[in-house]
């Protein structure tokens, strides 16, 4: 959990650079986890206004963390040698998140790219 709270402190808006499938793949699970967390505490309530309560505590969690989201997803477009611009790609009804699902996928790139160095260190 301190890995993703450094990694939301330190690196929140950081566009630039690449981000190893590790980091991204992290991040996006502990993301999840969180709002699963919300959901579980705040959704079984049986009245309406707790839901209502959970709601705004995940709608808060969601914008918080939306700038960071992008830039990890950014920064893993890099890492693989795509400009980040691949990320609207996502917004293409159904096949566009598959596309950008795969990209997420892929091994970095070997070597240091236009991005930055390979995170992984591996020289080729």
């Amino acid at each position: 959990m301190n890995w993703f709270l450094d990694t939301i402190k330190n690196r929140y808006a950081q566009f630039d650079g690449r981000a190893r499938r590790k980091e991204y793949w992290l991040f996006n699970l502990f993301y999840w986890l969180i709002l699963l967390a919300i959901w579980i505490i705040f959704g079984f309530g049986s009245s309406e206004k707790v839901m209502n309560i959970g709601f705004s505590i995940a709608l808060i969690f969601m914008l918080g963390l939306i700038v960071p989201m992008w830039a990890v997803t950014i920064r893993r477009l890099h890492d693989i040698g795509k400009s980040g611009w691949w990320i609207l790609i996502g917004s293409v009804p159904y096949i566009g998140s598959f596309i950008l699902l795969i990209f997420c996928c892929l091994d970095s790139e070997p070597g240091a790219n236009k991005y930055g160095p390979n995170p992984k260190g591996i020289m080729s």
